[in-house]
C-alpha cells in the first residue's frame, strides 16, 4: 500500500520495523504463528502529536492497529466548525474499520493526542492475507468485529444514560 492509494497523500508508510512488530506482539492479540503470517501484509506509520490521521468524509481504504500512543476521534456537529469528541483510542485499538469494511467515507476525523505508532493494512493486502493465510485473516477480522461490538455496546450505554 502506498500513500497515494491509501487516500491521504501526506502519509508516510514504511515496512513495519522490528520495534513495531515487537509492540504488536506485546499487545497479545495474535499468536506467534498468526503474527508470522500477518506481518508481511502490514505497513508502519508514525503520526506526530497534533497531526490529523484523516478527516471526516475522506475516502478510507485502510485500517490501523494502534501500537503506541493515543488517537482522538471527533464528529462534526450541525454547527459549522464545531466537533464533539466521540472516542479516545489507545494501544491495541483498531481504527478506520467502518470505512474499511463498507467502503463508505470516514465517519469521524482522527487526530493524534501524542506521538502514535500504527500498524496499517490496506483493503487489497487484507484480501491477499485471507487468500494466503485464512486463519490469520480470520483472526484479524474477528479482532475488527470485537472492536465494533464493544463500541456499539458503549454507544447503547451512552444513549441510555441520556434518557
Amino acid at each position: 500500500m502506498t500513500a497515494e492509494n491509501s487516500g491521504n497523500s501526506g502519509e508516510v508508510l514504511q515496512q513495519l520495523s522490528p520495534e513495531m512488530a515487537a509492540s504488536l506482539e506485546g499487545l497479545h492479540i495474535f499468536s506467534s504463528e498468526e503474527l508470522k503470517h500477518l506481518l508481511p501484509y502490514l505497513k508502519g506509520r508514525q503520526v506526530a502529536a497534533g497531526e490529523t490521521l484523516w478527516q471526516e468524509s475522506q475516502a478510507g481504504n485502510y485500517l490501523a492497529l494502534i501500537l503506541s500512543g493515543h488517537l482522538e476521534a471527533k464528529k462534526d456537529t450541525e454547527f459549522p466548525g464545531k466537533q464533539v469528541v466521540v472516542a479516545v483510542f489507545g494501544p491495541g485499538a483498531v481504527v478506520g474499520e467502518l470505512s474499511f469494511l463498507d467502503q463508505s467515507p470516514r465517519a469521524v476525523s482522527v487526530v493524534a493526542l501524542e506521538d502514535v505508532s500504527l500498524a496499517v493494512i490496506g483493503r487489497d493486502e487484507f484480501r491477499q492475507l485471507f487468500e494466503d493465510h485464512p486463519a490469520a485473516g480470520m483472526k484479524l477480522y474477528r479482532t475488527i468485529l470485537l472492536a465494533l461490538a464493544s463500541r456499539l455496546k458503549k454507544s447503547y450505554e451512552r444513549l441510555a444514560a441520556i434518557f
